[in-house]
């Protein structure tokens, strides 16, 4: 499922009520960071072992997007991508707070193994089509964050033309596109369940060691 994944791009802040729950400004760019590709695992049902000895984790729920091809200046979205999926931008909130408020990077609290679960690849239907529908998650049956792309800061095309502009963007990489409001800890043995409307989009259980 991953090995042709490339790239692990991320955008932070792109919904404005999550800046705003985290007090945080709200950016005049995207904020790209990037997680290792080793962060990434099948949200397939199964258990994850995730760390549970460095302060509150955080799930952040997001639409993930796949570039099937080169980027080329002019493709639109719809040219450039040719799957999505769902997955969890975990985040360990007390580390992340400590190294802002340093200045230091944030992979401590970002790109630590296993922190990027991500649901199977589905069918991309154009940038129309997904503001029609919004993504969810269950922890433990009830609802804990639901989302919809039209209510991103930066859309799509943007991010894509950033990412690109900034960094390079070819086919194999994937962007992680944000979370909306709803953030918040886990506990051992939560279990995660993503979804696009009604459907199935991931699901595992977590194992705070």
């Amino acid at each position: 499922m991953f090995s042709s994944i490339r790239n692990v791009y991320c955008v932070g802040r792109n919904y404005k009520a999550h800046a705003e729950e985290l007090g945080n400004e709200l950016p005049k760019e995207p904020m790209i960071f990037m997680k290792p590709s080793h962060a990434l695992t099948p949200a397939d049902g199964s258990v994850i072992a995730l760390p549970g000895l460095r302060g509150e984790l955080h799930f952040e729920t997001e639409l993930v997007i796949r570039i099937g091809r080169g980027y080329e200046p002019g493709l639109t979205a719809d040219e450039l991508i040719d799957g999505m999926a769902f997955g969890i931008d975990f985040t360990l909130r007390d580390v992340q707070s400590g190294i802002k408020a340093k200045g230091l990077p944030w992979l401590p609290a970002k790109g630590f193994l296993r922190s990027a679960p991500l649901g199977p690849w589905l069918e991309f239907l154009g940038t129309a089509q997904l503001a029609r529908q919004d993504f969810t998650l269950r922890k433990n049956g009830e609802e804990a964050q639901r989302g919809n792309v039209s209510r991103m800061i930066f859309d799509l095309q943007r991010i894509i033309d950033f990412c690109a502009a900034h960094y390079g963007l070819g086919q194999g990489d994937i962007i992680f596109t944000g979370t909306p409001e709803g953030v918040g800890p886990v506990k051992d043995n939560d279990r995660l369940e993503l979804f696009w409307g009604e459907e199935p989009a991931g699901a595992f259980t977590v194992s705070l060691q």
